[in-house]
């Protein structure tokens, strides 16, 4: 048996623990970060082993190329395996959070100042969780590590956040453990629901009565719909993102939405294919909603990292949509896109709130109307800003753009009426553009206290900030990389789906 998807979670697991045993050391906050670094790319390297595995050995429609079974709990009535496994639909989805933990870890060396043992301790432990509910392919597992994952983001917001953090991480928690619990009881209603009593994804998937599929998929959709975010489930959102601190920002607008396209793509669709065709056009009309209602709102934001947190609900809406266009037309692209948008947009926004933080510490502000003259004053900063916001944008040649044209191509097979999609970027790319320009090509405002800052981003940081960058570069020529293990999921997913309606 490999033990290669186990060591995803275990290696920043130990980490967590030794990082955190290092907080009896004296000036150790140097020390503690090179740890940190040390797990995460230890983390990063049997990700990019595995992921590569999975692209060498693509696994055939409905199997997987990476695979263990761990016996957990056995008890009359109820029992609980660790089942984990990787295919093209979770392996980029542990690369990138591999990448995002990695680079989350290099960014904090110059944002974070206080407690860095319990920190780092508690960031390795959520890129543990991370990687657990990725391979997860048992729902209660799945559930489990996705819990788990809430409380060292909690955690990370209501310490090192900003003035509100406390608010903003009470608010969090409420928000997504209501959600997260509400699809806990549809996986329960599941389990007793069906005759084989299993939480086994692989033994589930095709195998769920019709009349049994209902309630389960409203459940984990109020679940995902509040990790997405869509409206109106966004509540928790800005404050969230606005508070945490940047290198966190990362992992959180990165990295947890996806925990939701992948419940989408695993678990609304694997599991209950035929109420999903049925109500697929409603789950359509909630994404198209969001995408437009995050760059509208979006545009009227005058803080950086409030405009970036509505443009992840924008862009997020684009995974539901798609995913929800390979249901109704069985074509498989929609899905494939959403994938390879999830991916893209991990990288993105990771880049852009990573600057958020920077920004601010040059400047003491994320006042857009505050920060006028930085092409003048930061020119590194600046030209960083305007690459991450096209990256963001989807402007060729980043990954970001074909992500999005499969995805709005996929929609248009389903109906073409969802052609009015290609306005959100377009909205998407106004609302950049007007924010590029007034903090790089307006001057700088009348002397303040804010917005004056002089000394540029280090050639460190700026490395940081590259280093998100340059994978959406390589993948616009290099994105069979992802899209050639994530179509036989796709396609199964649309087999399934249009398969069992004729069945």
């Amino acid at each position: 048996m490999s033990y290669v998807l186990s060591l995803l979670v275990l290696i920043p697991l130990l980490g967590s623990g030794v990082t955190f045993a290092l907080s009896s050391l004296r000036g150790g906050g140097r020390t503690t970060s090179n740890v940190a670094a040390a797990f995460a790319f230890a983390t990063l390297l049997v990700a990019g082993y595995a992921f590569f595995w999975v692209y060498w050995h693509t696994p055939t429609l409905g199997t997987y190329a990476l695979t263990e079974d761990h016996p957990w709990i056995s008890l009359p009535g109820f029992g609980v395996d660790i089942t984990l496994g990787l295919d093209g639909l979770s392996a980029p989805l542990v690369l990138v959070s591999s990448i995002v933990g990695m680079l989350s870890v290099l960014s904090s060396r110059t944002l974070i100042d206080k407690r860095e043992p319990a920190y780092y301790s508690l960031l390795l432990l959520a890129l543990a969780s991370v990687m657990g509910a990725f391979t997860s392919l048992n729902l209660i597992v799945f559930y489990l590590f996705w819990e788990l994952t809430l409380i060292p983001m909690f955690f990370l917001i209501g310490v090192w956040g900003g003035d509100r953090r406390k608010y903003a991480a009470l608010k969090f928690i409420i928000f997504t453990f209501a959600g997260s619990a509400v699809m806990l009881l549809g996986f329960l209603a599941l389990y007793f629901g069906v005759s084989t009593s299993t939480f086994d994804i692989p033994s589930l998937a095709g195998r769920i009565p019709t009349g049994l599929q209902y309630l389960p998929l409203l459940a984990v959709f109020v679940g995902c719909a509040v990790e997405l975010p869509v409206f109106p489930f966004h509540g928790w959102q800005p404050d969230a993102y606005e508070q945490a601190p940047a290198p966190v920002n990362a992992l959180l607008s990165g990295i947890l939405p996806k925990f939701a396209g992948y419940a989408v793509i695993r678990i609304a669709l694997g599991l209950f294919p035929q109420a999903a065709y049925q109500y697929a056009w409603a789950f359509i009309i909630v994404a198209i909603f969001s995408m437009f209602y995050g760059a509208v709102v979006a545009l009227l934001q005058s803080d950086l990292k409030r405009m970036f947190a509505y443009t992840s609900i924008s862009h997020m809406g684009f995974v539901l949509f798609g995913a929800f266009a390979t249901v109704l037309s069985g074509n498989p692209l929609g899905i494939e896109g959403a994938i390879l948008l999830m991916f893209t947009h991990a990288l993105a926004t990771g880049s852009l709130f990573t600057l958020s933080g920077f920004v601010e510490k040059q400047s003491g502000t994320r006042k857009i109307p505050l920060l006028g003259g930085m092409g003048q004053r930061v020119p590194l900063t600046a030209a960083l800003l305007a690459v991450a916001s096209s990256a963001a944008m989807g402007i060729p040649p980043f990954a970001s753009f074909l992500a999005e044209l499969m995805v709005i191509s996929g929609g248009i097979s389903a109906y073409t009426s969802t052609a009015i999609t290609v306005l959100v970027p377009v909205i998407t790319g106004g609302y950049f553009l007007w924010m590029l320009k007034r903090v790089i090509i307006d001057p700088a405002p009348p002397a303040t206290d804010t917005g004056k800052a002089t000394e540029d981003v280090s050639r460190a940081d700026a490395t940081v900030v590259a280093l998100y960058l340059v994978p959406l570069v390589l993948l616009t020529v290099f994105s069979f990389l992802i899209l050639s293990p994530a179509a036989p999921v796709a396609q199964w997913t649309a087999n399934l789906i249009h398969g069992g309606l004729h069945a």
